[in-house]
Parts: structure tokens; sequence; C-alpha cells
């Protein structure tokens, strides 16, 4: 008979066995109860509000350890206890025929029992949006490591006659192997020996595969696991046949083959930890590998780059199993730059001058930290740094840029890396930039610049001008000569030939005449641009210095180049003091400026004098409010010169207090501005069944005492944006996972106005929103019981956030500009006459203007972030990474839009109800259930072939 039909018959054997005993249903009763248990009750899966399945996986290796060892104990130890191994041992068929035999038969019972929490999965992916590629992953991996405990367990019986020894010898040695890896045992050692010890652990592996990340390293270890035990499962019954037949010509090589077996598949472990390419990355998006951008930033590098990681061997416990990550993805940057990457990993506490190095020419220091076991408590100073070092330029990220933190409960912390490529990168793309922005502008510069000046004759410019033309022309000529012909410098009479250039200029452009004051009939034009191809950028002339052209023109030429910081000019209200509004908090955008400013310069701009710095690549109004005439038409004028201007804003604002909250009508001095370009936003709130829940604190009575806790209420104003209401064809919303739209108001475009632009849907409502006009917007909290909000009127989706790109016809078109009519003014109040103020009106944008609008003031706020965190446990960066998704989408910057897209980033569940909960809790548990009566039902089949054939057997 061939081995194969020989093995097949003893697994089936072994399959018929189980079912024809209580032991596999015991077995699959316990893990399905125990699985379901830990995943709703034990991980409180509603509450951590995540759509992904890990807490299904994360006692896996733990609770993996008894089941196996309760399902192997009695698979030899029975054989020997009933004397029937010798007549096992005495047949003419190989041994290892049975150790194989009886290891499928138990791997069927695991992939049943397996097939059995499908449903858990599965009803994530309803009602939340399931990353599937970690859940096969985690299947895989808890199949590999099941099959290693059954292999384990396996051997263990071989070597005893009672089951209950087998029993807790496998339960010993597989706990000894989880135990190598597991916090527990490498916290006593240091960075370098817990790696080691990781290594060795069946859990720590577990956790690498279960994230996503498929690894060639960890498969294997897992198979050479399984290789191992079975062959020595598989020796120790051979040695037992030899003392039956008392053969010995053998022995010699079986002992030789067995050591080779074990010694390769243990030793191949160490070569394998040295290839750390080979693996395949199962997450959305590739999570955990190098992306397409990052490889373009490497490619870039002309000289070799330092990556050096400062980590202590004795650290936090938290921190410990983040350097192996930190450590691998930075080695991944040295594979893929091929050469161009220099990786270093320094433990300071043991190099002394490398410390003294970090401290003085880096400045990083040590962070002191707390640690305390049951024996002691001390404090620790360690390092968690990155060095990223380019020819003279460095970056250093610390840990608190590196890590974010989640709290699941009172004293239960989760700790984790939160977008470490996307860090790195752009730490290696930030001292990439500034050394090559070292020596001259146009090296940075791809392509030829034009500068053209549209100015008039001397004769009809004023004084101040005339001398400001010469500055001009000076300062471009410069500029010229140290671009060796990179630049060319043109100046255009507009009046010339009949006003041909004028006409041109007014039809690219929108340039109209200037003036000085309201009240002169003499017009001139004075306009500078610099461009490339199709992009056009108008030059400021502010206060017509030398001082100020040059660095206007420097940041006009930065635009075309690569390699320098981005300006963000954000406008929002002054802070307030404590008696504006009745002691009512004023919104603040910290943690926004502190966000983006990361990576671009946030500068707060002042309105006031009717313009828009020079430096500004992009106008970002938050929470605007009573923009008066002259800020109005320096954002219209902005526009007009082709820049872009995102608003968060709408007719309502909310005050948040400890103890009140409100939301007041507030002007923002947009909406006719708005309107005019087809945008215009109603004066309702959008309320929807599928929201972000709010934290309310609410009494209750508890044996006499009044107990003050934390409840999530159902909160229709704080609408969750999700699945299909983010704009998957657009790379700003495309990878998000979700964002939350505060006391967001409905978007009305209207279509005739935007025939010559594009419009682009980037958020919308669920499709069962309402609107309401009422401003009572205080959660409802009735005798210490919730109740809830009900929909009125039409239920359907709204538009939360709008594109709209293309040319644009000023404002102010055909007005007077405002800047000229308080200059007037001015004048005449202090009797003064020589002030000049120049300016005109810009009638038309070029194509590349845009206006990005979110219906909502309040979303982007330190009170709402801060709000939308305690109720996710840790920090909410979902709206904070909308808006720089935002501007680096405005300023073309895909590498780092990609790469931070791919970010960890965590997809959070809809806000169901407690009855919504509880049915897909008991729902889960009904499947279950069915999939025990399947087995059971399958069971009672193969009984009745198995009498039908003895019977068979009698007849004849």
């Amino acid at each position: 008979m061939q081995p194969k039909h020989t093995i097949r018959r003893i697994a089936a054997k072994e399959i018929t066995l189980f079912f024809a005993s209580p032991v596999a249903y015991l077995f699959l009763a316990v893990f399905a109860a125990v699985s379901l248990f830990i995943f709703f009750w034990g991980e409180a899966f509603f509450s951590r509000n995540i759509a992904d399945v890990r807490p299904l996986f994360e006692w896996m290796p733990l609770l993996l350890i008894f089941l196996a060892s309760t399902l192997t104990m009695r698979m030899w130890s029975e054989e020997r206890r009933t004397g029937t191994l010798e007549h096992v041992l005495t047949q003419p068929v190989p041994v290892w025929h049975f150790v194989l035999g009886k290891f499928l038969g138990c791997l069927a019972l695991l992939a049943i029992a397996l097939l059995i929490t499908l449903p858990l999965p599965i009803t994530v992916a309803i009602i939340g949006e399931l990353d599937w590629g970690p859940v096969w992953a985690g299947y895989l991996a808890t199949f590999l490591l099941g099959a290693a405990y059954l292999s384990t367990g396996l051997f263990v019986s071989s070597r005893s006659d009672n089951q209950i020894v087998s029993l807790i010898t496998a339960v010993a040695v597989c706990g000894i192997f989880y135990l190598l890896g597991s916090k527990t045992l490498t916290d006593f050692f240091g960075n370098q020996a817990g790696e080691w010890l990781r290594l060795l652990g069946t859990g720590s592996r577990f956790e690498s595969i279960t994230r996503g990340v498929v690894d060639l390293r960890d498969l294997y270890y897992y198979l050479s696991l399984i290789a191992v035990f079975l062959t020595l499962n598989t020796f120790s019954l051979e040695r037992e046949r030899w003392a039956l037949t008392g053969s010995r010509e053998h022995h010699t090589g079986w002992r030789v083959m067995t050591a080779l077996l074990v010694a390769n598949a243990v030793g191949a472990n160490f070569w394998l930890g040295q290839v750390n390419s080979l693996r395949i990355d199962a997450t959305a998006g590739n999570q955990y590998s190098i992306s397409p951008a990052t490889e373009e930033y490497l490619q870039q590098l002309q000289e070799p780059l330092l990556l050096r990681g400062y980590f202590s061997s004795k650290t936090h416990p938290l921190l410990s199993p983040l350097v192996p990550q930190l450590r691998d993805l930075m080695q991944e940057y040295a594979v893929v730059s091929d050469g161009r990457v220099r990786v270093e990993f320094v433990d300071p506490v043991t190099q002394p001058d490398l410390e003294e190095e970090a401290n003085q020419k880096y400045a990083i220091q040590p962070v002191p930290f707390q640690v305390a076991d049951r024996y002691q408590a001390a404090v620790v100073n360690s390092y968690f740094n990155v060095l990223v070092q380019y020819g003279d330029e460095y970056q250093v990220l610390g840990f608190r840029e590196l890590i974010e933190i989640k709290t699941r409960g009172e004293g239960d912390l989760n700790v984790q890396l939160r977008n470490p490529e996307h860090d790195l990168t752009r730490a290696i793309k930030k001292v990439l930039h500034t050394y090559q922005a070292g020596g001259n502008l146009f090296d940075t510069v791809k392509g030829e610049l034009t500068f053209n000046a549209y100015i008039s004759a001397d004769a009809r410019l004023p004084q101040p001008l005339q001398e400001f033309r010469k500055v001009v022309a000076e300062h471009t000529q410069t500029m010229q000569q140290q671009s060796k012909g990179r630049l060319t410098v043109n100046f255009l009479e507009p009046e010339a030939n009949g006003g041909a250039v004028g006409q041109q200029i007014l039809q690219d452009y929108g340039f109209q005449p200037m003036a000085t004051n309201l009240f002169s009939n003499d017009r001139f034009y004075f306009y500078l641009t610099l461009g490339q191809g199709e992009q056009v950028v108008q030059i400021p002339l502010d206060d017509m210095s030398e001082a100020s052209f040059e660095r206007n023109l420097s940041s006009a030429i930065k635009r075309f180049a690569s390699g320098f910081t981005k300006t963000v000019a954000l406008v929002a209200p002054a802070p307030a003091t404590p008696h504006q509004f009745g002691g009512m908090n004023s919104p603040q955008f910290n943690q926004l400026e502190s966000f983006l400013g990361a990576e671009l310069n946030v500068v707060g701009e002042d309105l006031s004098d009717g313009r828009v710095s020079g430096q500004a690549d992009i106008l970002l109004l938050a929470a605007p409010k009573n923009l008066d005439e002259k800020q109005l038409f320096a954002v219209d004028q902005f526009l007009m010169q082709g820049g872009t201007v995102i608003a968060a804003t709408s007719p309502y604002s909310a005050s948040v207090s400890n103890r009140s909250l409100s939301v007041q009508p507030q002007t923002s001095g947009l909406q006719e501005w708005l309107t005019h370009h087809g945008l215009q936003i109603e004066n309702q709130l959008v309320m929807d069944t599928q929201n972000v829940p709010f934290p309310v604190p609410v009494a209750r009575n508890v044996g006499g005492f009044t107990v003050q806790e934390i409840r999530m209420l159902d909160y229709p104003y704080f609408v969750d944006v999700r699945g299909e209401g983010l704009n998957q064809d657009n790379p700003i919303t495309a990878n998000l996972p979700q964002a939350t739209l505060a006391w967001a108001s409905p978007i009305i475009v209207d279509q005739e106005k935007q025939k010559s632009r594009t419009i682009t849907e980037l958020l919308r409502s669920s499709d069962n929103a309402w609107l309401s006009t009422s401003t009572q917007v205080m959660p409802r909290v009735d005798g210490g019981s919730l109740s809830r909000f009900t929909p009125e009127g039409e239920q359907k989706s709204r538009l939360l956030g709008v594109i709209s790109a293309g040319r644009f016809d000023s404002y102010f078109a055909g007005k007077a500009s405002p800047l000229l009519a308080q200059a007037d003014e001015e004048n005449t109040q202090d009797g003064a006459g020589d002030t000049t103020t120049v300016s005109g009106v810009i009638e038309r944008s070029p194509e590349s203007a845009r206006i990005i609008l979110f219906s909502s003031n309040d979303f982007l706020t330190d009170q709402l972030l801060q709000m939308a965190g305690a109720a996710g446990g840790g920090e909410y960066l979902n709206s904070l990474q909308l808006l720089a998704n935002t501007v680096d989408w405005s300023l073309e910057d895909a590498g780092l839009l990609s790469i931070r897209s791919r970010g960890n980033f965590n997809r959070t569940l809809p806000t169901l109800e407690h009855s919504t909960q509880l049915f897909w809790e008991y729902l889960n548990y009904g499947l279950a259930l069915l999939a025990l009566l399947i087995v059971a039902g399958v069971r009672y089949q193969i009984n009745r072939s198995r009498q039908k054939a003895y019977q068979q057997l009698l007849a004849h």
C-alpha cells in the first residue's frame, strides 16, 4: 500500500475515534466558548470601537497550549496503556506513517475549530470596514501555532503511559516556548538578549503574523518546530521498535539522521534571521512595506545617509517590543536603498563616547521612565531615538514622534508605533532637501523659469513705483546671472501696440489697470509674475522695498523648487478672554498647528491690511469670524492669483465648557463670497444616525453612594463619515478610515456657476442624515437614563466637504479696490497726501485656483479632538490627518501623502445601540451552535455508515 493511503487511513481512523468520544465535542465547545468570551467580553470588542479581530487572536498562544495538550494527551499514552502500541510497532509499516497520520487527524480537528470562529470576522465586516489581510494572516498563524503545539503534545504523549502526566508535561513544554518570548521573561533582559528570546518564543512570532506581515522567518520557525518534534516522536517510537525486534543494524543511521534533521531544522532559523526581505505584507495598502514614494526619495541620495537608532537595553516594558519592529523597518531602508543608507544601532549606556556625542552634538537626552514590579519600583533613564543624518544636516526623532498611546481601560495602555515609515521618510526628505538647498536656489528647480514684469512706462507711474521699478530690474538681473541661463526676464509694457499685451493679461489673468486713489483718472500697470509652463505665480508688491521684493521673489522661486518647506497661512479667531462669552471657551487650534508644523511652516496670517503674505503657499481659514471687506478682498485676490483657499466654516459655532454646551450662530463674512462662487452653506445642522458617541458624565447610585461615570451617548451632531461617505477616488480621503464632522451644515453646489470648474465631493453623511434648525444641542439625559434623538424630516445623504477647482471670477470684479477706498478715507482724515497705496482688482483667476470647503467650524478645534480622543481611548488624529492630506494634495506632495495614508490607522466601528450589540453577540453564539450541530450531524452519519457496514459484514 502506498504511504499516502496508509497515512490517510490512520488520519481517518483518528478523526472517527475523536467524534466517537466526547473529546472532540468538548474541544470544539470549549474553543468556541472561550474565543467568543474573550472577543466580546474579555477584550471588550464594542468598547474598543475598532473594526478588527485582533482580540480573537490575542489569547490564542495561551489558549492553544491547554487545548492542544488536552487533545494529544491520549494519542500515544492510551496506545501504551492498553498494550496496542506493540501491535503498531510490529506492523510492516514505517512508524512515521502512524506519527504523521495521528498528527493530521489532530490538525483536522483544529481546522474545524477555526472554521467555527469564522462568523466573528464576517460579523465585523458587516458592521464595519474590516481589513481581511490580517484576518487571514491571523488564521494562518493560529493554524501553524496549533500545529506546533500538537506536534509537541504528540512527542510528550509518546514518552508516557499516563494521560495526566502527558497533559502536564505537554503544557509545561509548550508553556516554556511561550514564555521565552513573552514580556514576563524579556523584561528581565536588555534589548539584544530580549530580542533573541522573542525570536525563540512562539507567542512573539505569532504577534508578528497576526498584525498582517507574513514573514518567511516566522513561517519556517513554526515548520521547524513541527519537524523537530515529529522527528523526535518518530525516533522515540523507533527506539522501542528496536527493543521489540532486536535488530540493531540501522540504529546508528537513525541516530545520525535524526540528529541531522533536528540540527538543520534549528540551524536554518539562525541563517534565515539574517534575511529580512522575504515577507508578504497582507494589510490593506501594504502598511508595513516600504512604499514607492520612500524608494523615490532614497533614489535621490547622492551620498550615504545615516540612520542610527539609540535604544537602551533597559527601557520601559511597553517600549521594549517596539524596538525590533523599528529595527526591522530601518534595515528595510538599507536593503531598498542599494547601499545609500547606512543603518547603525547603539546602546548609549554601554558606549560612553557615542552617548556624549548624542548629548552634545544632537541634543539627544534620555527620558526617565518609572518601572515597577511586585518587588521594587525604579526610575530608568532610557533612550528611544532615531538619528537621520545627511551631510551636515540631521533630524532626531524621539519616542513622542514615533509612538501613539491608546487607553483600553483603567491602567490598560496600548502602545504602538504610530506611522514609522512616514516619520522616517519625512525626516529623510527634510534633511535631503535642506542639504540640497544650501547652495544655489536654482539648483533645486527643474526646468527654466520666466519672470514677466507687466509695467507701464515711467511717465504713467507714480514716483514711488518708478523707483521700485529700478529695484526690480537690478535684482532680477542679479538673479538671472545666478541662474546660469535658467531664468528669463521680460519687461513688457501693456499699453504698447494698441494695448495688445494689456488685453492679453486681462484675458489670461484678469489683470486690471491700477490706481493710487479712487478719484484719480491716471491708470497704470504694475504686475509681476513668475511662471513655468502653465503654472504662473504672481509676486505681490507689499511695501515696495528692496528687501520685500527679494523675499517675495525667493518665495515664488521656491514654489517651483523641491526641497523647501512650504508655508501655510493660518487665519483663525483670536483667543478670547474668559469674559467675552460669559466664561465659555473660544476655539483653539494648537493641535492643528502642531500637526501641520511637523512638515510645514504654519504662520498666523493677519488679513487686516487686505493682503496675504507673499510667502504663503496655502491660505487656511479655520472658523473665520466677521471678516470685513478688506480681509475678504485679501482672500479673494489670493484665489485670483491662482492660490488654494481651504476653509473650515459654517453658520454655527459651538462653545464647550465643563458644565455647558451651546451652539450659536456665527457670521464668517464668507457667505456671499462663497455663494458668488457657487458654494452655499445652509443655515441648518446635519444630524446623522451614523455618528460618533459623545462622552457624558452620568450619576449612578451604587450601594447608597452616588458615583459619576463617563458613558458614551449616541450623538447625531457628531457625523461619522466613513465608507461610501469618503471619496475613494481622491488621495485626500481614499485611505482615510473615518472622519468626524461636528455641528456641520450641508453644502449646496450651484451647478450653473460651476460649469467652468471641476467639482469633487470629498465628504458625505450617510443616507440616514436629517437637518435641524434647533441650537439646543445638549446631550439628552433624563433621570440617569439616556434618551435618543429621533430623526425628523427628510433623511438623505448631505454634502459636507467639496473641492471646486478651475477658473474663478472675482467677487470684486467691476468694483473699486477696498484698499483704495480706505486709503483715501484715512488720508482725508489725517490730512496727509503723501501716502501712496497701489491697488487693483484681479478679475479672473488661472486654472490652478482652488476652493476646498469643509462645512464645520469645530471639527479641527482642540476641544473636539480631545473629546473624540476620550471616546476612542487615545489620540484622535483623523480630522488632522484629513486636513494634512488636503494640504499635501494642494501642494502636490504626493510622496508623503501616500506614505501617511498607509499609516497605522484604526478602522473604527459605527455607533451601535446596546440592543444591536447584543444581537450580533447572540448571532455569533447561534452560528457557533449551528456549527456544532452540523458536526454532530456528520458524526451521526458516520456512525450510521459504520453500523450498516458492520451489519452487512455479519450478514455475509
